[in-house]
């Protein structure tokens, strides 16, 4: 067995356009920036220009594990990082599963891949070796299970092994399609499935056959941490909701407090919530829990999709269905859909043809509204008929939108700033950063989180959480000044590439005894200063990438359905982000000297 290095030091280069590949040390990328977000926004910075259309083979992508992975548990993530073609700006998205574990067990800290291949490829990265295959005969399949299983069957690698993979959307290059890892998990948002398929990149082979020596000097403080870090996670109530219920626990919550997202945000309320909740998917639709390596939470909920074959009425197909309280949210709520059944069969569409399911959702319920109101018809919809809580209606307008036989579904393929661009219902719209709305209607710190977030994501910051634990209102600037604090943090977390679930066990204490046991010595403050000059650094490239806060749009509908904390006005968005704006300029300057 092959010993790697206690922290990541090597970089893997990869160029699909002339099949090479090669290696950098780079001991002062990690010292500098750690990790995860950190490492692979330094990297798309030094590789990527800012000009290139995101489709375009000068795209580049950036995998990136931390400095914990494989040593603490819940230390489960991979950072992506790309030029998003959703946005135009930066694409960032994080994946469990076994991930982490099999990049970091290869011995690189960050991969980088460029260029485009001239047949669809699918690349195979092992230490020390990486295999380019052809993948010809997968490219097209209609669904990523199947494309996982023959991928699995063909390489039979030992060790810690993951396979991500994209589906049609991700082919068709539906700006928010998604990479899919172990059936269950995925690189959901802002388009890394279209940067594949852009690249003829089918899907990515890691074989973590290596394994992480603790050095015999640092074995009793490590163990002693790892035991401190594991009996939190086992023994406290810090994620025990994770795993009973998981994030489908907030639907009856959110719902009486009037924060549940319903019928493109006409309506806070959900009068078939209790059909959504957790407690009714658990006790009607959970076959199994699942978790990502190196974690003992399980907080993957597995549902039982159960469907009759056409003429066979006692011949059922039953398949697994992961659900979160965000796919509830895009797929459930917001399409008007009444029981789970029917909510597993929009999740299931979604995740064959491999989209983000949070846009997707978001995009139906535009395109529901929009056929309600008479902006279009059938003609466009090519005899679709979307009506709040028509599952079988919403199967067949995925298929279009994965397909794009037509103009509209070309546009609804971008997702709803480009459909609003050009069809009207900018109104109703609900995108922030040209990204689709997140689950929480819970006030100003969701909204202004999501607008703010450096890649307009509800895990940049968690507003929504903010605004939950507000008893009142407080002015723009201090709600402004939580939510660039708690960004800065989490930028440490997501560049040690720990799952955000565990935050509250994460604590700077605990990430500084994580290091010490390991005998890399970091206080409190240098964690802190670690996050807030990644932040400046990402937000300094965002700048490079075309960001303005002058380009903003905040969707009127956010105005007119009272939130958790009643209506929002437009005033306090605009003084709020005028400040923002000036804030995180001072950062930039502090931060980037």
């Amino acid at each position: 067995m092959e010993y790697i290095d206690l922290f990541p030091k090597k970089v893997l280069f990869i160029d699909l356009s002339t099949r090479k590949w090669w290696t950098e040390t780079r001991e002062d990328l990690f010292e500098n920036y750690l990790g995860g977000t950190g490492v692979a926004t330094k990297l798309l910075e030094e590789n990527l220009d800012p000009n290139c259309d995101p489709l375009s083979p000068d795209n580049v992508i950036i995998f990136a594990t931390g400095p914990l992975n494989a040593l603490y548990p819940v230390v489960s993530k991979t950072v992506a990082m790309f030029k998003s073609p959703h946005t135009g700006n930066i694409g960032e998205s994080h994946c469990g599963g076994r991930t982490s574990a099999a990049f970091r067990l290869t011995g690189y800290g960050a991969v980088v891949i460029k260029g485009k291949s001239d047949i669809p490829v699918y690349l195979v990265i092992s230490p020390n070796k990486v295999a380019f295959r052809d993948a010809r005969s997968i490219w097209g399949m209609r669904s990523t299970y199947t494309v996982g299983k023959i991928i699995r069957r063909a390489e039979r690698g030992a060790g810690i092994r993951t396979i991500m993979r994209i589906g049609r959307a991700g082919e068709k290059m539906v700006t928010y399609s998604s990479v899919v890892a172990e059936s269950y998990r995925h690189f959901g948002r802002l388009g890394l499935g279209a940067v594949f398929g852009s690249k003829n990149l089918k899907a990515i082979v890691v074989e973590g056959s290596g394994s992480i020596k603790i050095p015999e000097a640092f074995r009793r403080s490590y163990n002693k941490t790892y035991k401190k870090i594991y009996d939190l996670e086992v023994n406290s109530d810090l994620m025990k909701k994770y795993h009973d219920l998981g994030t489908p626990a907030n639907i009856l919550n959110l719902n009486k407090r009037g924060a549940l997202p319903s019928y493109n945000l006409k309506s806070t309320t959900y009068p078939f919530a209790e059909e959504l909740s957790g407690e009714k998917m658990a006790s009607d639709y959970l076959g199994r829990r699942l978790a990502c390596s190196h974690c003992p939470v399980a907080c993957i909920h597995l549902g039982i999709l159960r469907e009759s074959y056409e003429n066979e009425p006692y011949f059922y197909k039953t398949t697994y269905v992961s659900y979160d309280y965000e796919l509830i949210y895009s797929c459930g709520t917001m399409l008007g859909i009444k029981n789970g059944h029917d909510l597993l069969k929009v999740i299931d569409a979604i995740e064959v043809a491999g989209l983000d399911a949070m846009s997707g959702g978001v995009v139906l319920a535009w395109i529901t509204e929009a056929f309600e109101k008479g902006i279009i018809s059938e003609k466009e919809t090519l005899n679709a008929t979307p009506k709040w809580g028509e599952a079988d209606e919403y199967v067949k307008i995925i298929e279009n939108i994965v397909e794009q036989p037509n103009d509209f579904y070309k546009l609804a393929a971008r997702g709803v700033e480009s459909l609003s661009d050009y069809y009207g219902g900018k109104d109703f719209a609900l995108a922030f950063g040209k990204n689709e709305m997140p689950g929480y209607h819970t006030g100003y710190a969701a909204h202004l989180g999501w607008t703010l977030g450096a890649r307009h994501s509800h895990l940049d910051n968690a507003g929504y959480s903010i605004d939950q634990k507000l008893k009142e209102i407080p002015s723009p600037e201090e709600l402004v000044d939580k939510i660039i604090e708690e960004e800065c943090w989490r930028q440490l977390l997501t560049s040690l590439a720990i799952c955000l679930f565990a935050r509250g066990i994460y604590k700077p204490e605990i990430v500084a005894e994580a290091f010490n046991s390991l005998g890399k010595n970091l206080d409190e403050e240098q964690l802190r200063n670690f996050g807030r000059k990644i932040y400046a650094f990402k937000y300094h490239l965002k700048q490079k990438l075309g960001f303005s806060f002058d380009k903003l749009r905040i969707p009127e509908r956010i105005f007119e359905t009272p939130s958790m904390h009643g209506k929002l006005e437009k005033s306090y968005i605009d003084k709020a982000l005028k400040y923002a704006a000036d804030k995180i300029q001072g950062i930039i300057k502090q931060h980037l000297k």
